[in-house]
């Protein structure tokens, strides 16, 4: 008689170790590059323009590709020609927006980890790779886990950042270490079943790259990305990530609401504590950590005229998580019953006292004398703010400052107020307020 093999375990959620928080921790501290990665982004530019880049010439060229990366980055969606396909382009993106964006990544990892997403071993996708900034921050971020392993593929169309990648892979990550990344695929991310990729990956990542289909609505592009879900694992995990800019942000909030009428979850940030899909059309919701501390070539670049132009230090980005198996960061859903006011029924409560639930789904967005905070219960069909006064802050409400994005807060006694000049609403926080987390 045949024996039948047991059903197979799932694979174990990779939980941080105190000593692996600790290395993370000092490493956010540090808020740097790398100094073997910044090295190997100085040794490649000199090695692609055949002469040290230090040189005056060399600079001066960087500095008019920058610019024109940032002017083309401010244009409409549809109207934008990032390409990447010219050398100075790919070298001015190195040296501008690459340490943030690699810093952003180690961020989004150590977000997944905590959260339960990352298992002992992973087959990660990285859709529209670039120069390698995604697999490149995974092989820095398991270079501080203890016994944790993953092969990294990945999509790519231009030859230039192609060229780039497997440059600063060689020189940056160990051959045989823990994280295997393979050469990225030349292709197009809209033609994902070209593209010879694992047929299942436990993440699969976006990042800096949807906003870019300007020529494409949200619902072809929910489609585009249910292309690549279709090759997650069963418990695996889509993560989208974009710039905090207010139209981006903005977009990929009706680009998730389209992904869950599609059949995915969304994991985060957004947690529909009232059980109803949101209204997103005005939802300008980012996500702000510590800058990084200038690179060597951007404190160069910025020696000429207005250095302002050439310095990018501040990480601020939108992302949204999504999941197959409708595993959720917050299970919370407000009490049958509870006297909280849903916020799609504030309008009718202006200038009253009132207690709410919502999720806080922004830093400050005010100064440091009045603080703002986006807050949202999944209701509201026009923009509401947390504000309070920094003079107000108390033991008893200064959750409100404290909490990170995404925690669920009850406020209670806040008073709403009608914004008319941009058609939203403000619950002002007081001393009298109480701000407690509800989940």
């Amino acid at each position: 008689m045949t024996a039948v093999p047991a059903p197979a375990q799932p694979p174990s959620v990779y939980r941080l170790s105190p000593a692996e928080e600790q290395r993370l921790s000092g490493f956010f501290a540090a808020g740097k590059l790398p100094p073997a990665l910044e090295q190997a982004i100085g040794e490649y530019m000199t090695k692609k323009v055949g002469r040290d880049w230090h040189d005056p010439v060399i600079l001066e060229r960087l500095r008019r590709a920058i610019v024109a990366q940032k002017d083309d980055y401010w244009k409409p969606a549809g109207k934008r020609s990032l390409q990447y396909t010219k050398a100075y382009s790919v070298l001015g993106y190195l040296a501008y927006h690459f340490p943030v964006y690699f810093m952003q990544t180690e961020h989004l990892l150590a977000m997944l980890a905590r959260d339960g997403l990352l298992k002992k071993h992973m087959t990660v996708i990285d859709a529209g790779t670039g120069p390698g900034v995604v697999p490149l921050a995974i092989a820095d971020f398991w270079s501080r886990l203890d016994g944790a392993t993953a092969d990294v593929f990945s999509l790519e169309r231009s030859e230039e950042h192609i060229e780039a990648f497997l440059a600063l892979r060689d020189r940056f990550v160990p051959k045989g270490g823990r994280v295997s990344i393979k050469p990225p695929v030349k292709a197009d991310i809209t033609l994902p079943e070209s593209a010879r990729m694992p047929q299942q990956a436990d993440l699969v990542i976006f990042s800096n790259v949807v906003n870019e289909l300007g020529d494409r609505t949200p619902e072809q592009r929910a489609d585009l990305v249910m292309r690549f879900a279709d090759r997650l694992a069963p418990d695996g995990t889509l993560l989208i990530v974009e710039p905090a800019e207010e139209a981006t942000s903005t977009q990929l909030r009706l680009l998730s609401l389209a992904l869950k009428k599609k059949g995915l979850t969304i994991h985060s940030p957004c947690s529909y504590i009232r059980g109803t899909n949101c209204t997103p059309d005005r939802c300008w919701s980012f996500v702000t950590a510590p800058p990084i501390r200038p690179t060597a070539a951007m404190e160069i670049l910025a020696s000429g005229n207005e250095p302002f132009r050439y310095v990018n230090t501040d990480i601020k980005y939108s992302y949204v998580v999504l999941r197959k198996d409708r595993k959720t960061r917050e299970d919370y859903r407000v009490p049958h019953g509870s006297r909280a006011l849903r916020l799609s029924q504030i309008r009718k409560h202006a200038e009253r006292r009132v207690n709410i639930i919502a999720a806080k789904m922004s830093e400050n967005l005010g100064d440091r004398q009045n603080l703002m905070f986006r807050i949202c219960d999944g209701t509201a069909d026009i923009p509401v703010y947390a504000v309070i006064p920094s003079f107000h802050i108390t033991p008893q409400n200064d959750l409100v400052v404290s909490a990170p994005y995404g925690a669920i807060l009850r406020f209670e006694g806040v008073l709403v107020r009608h914004n008319p000049k941009h058609n939203a609403y403000n619950v002002l926080v007081s001393r009298n307020t109480a701000i407690t987390k509800a989940a």
